[in-house]
């Protein structure tokens, strides 16, 4: 009927939907819509037309795409224990510490244990690395991310 491929109206489908996901996720503001679609050159009846839609339905977008955020783990408690092996029947002075550790989980409601072991070292390797990415956290360029991914 639109005398046009298969591969067009897809790509003009994809290209509305991505239009109205990321306005919906940055929840830009009218002025910045228009100012986005007037860019593609579209006709200002069509423009419009878009506008409208885009605020009709942002807030059902935001909701949908809340609801296909995956639900990760999250923290509930932490056990820890150290265990250091100070000989053995072949070795009579050895010392081998070992780190365990039995962190408790919720997940919808579901709450879950896993347990780990590690030597000291690599826990202290482990320490230093999530202070690097919570340090990491604190600029601003992930600030941005954040705020825009929220």
């Amino acid at each position: 009927k639109l005398d046009v491929g298969a591969d067009t109206v897809q790509h003009a489908v994809e290209g509305l939907t991505y239009l109205l996901t990321e306005s919906s996720k940055l929840m830009i503001s009218e002025t910045d819509f228009q100012d986005s679609i007037h860019v593609l050159g579209f006709p200002e009846e069509l423009n419009k037309l878009l506008l409208q839609l885009y605020l009709e339905n942002r807030k059902e977008i935001r909701s949908i795409l809340g609801e296909l955020v995956p639900k990760l783990p999250s923290y509930h408690n932490l056990e820890w224990r150290l265990d250091v092996q100070l000989a053995s029947r072949s070795l009579r002075q050895q010392i081998k510490p070992a780190v365990t550790l039995k962190l408790h989980l919720n997940q919808n409601e579901d709450h879950t244990a896993r347990v780990l072991q590690t030597d000291p070292s690599t826990l202290l390797h482990l320490i230093q690395q999530l202070d690097q990415a919570l340090g990491e956290m604190k600029t601003n360029h992930c600030r941005r991310i954040v705020r825009n991914m929220k």
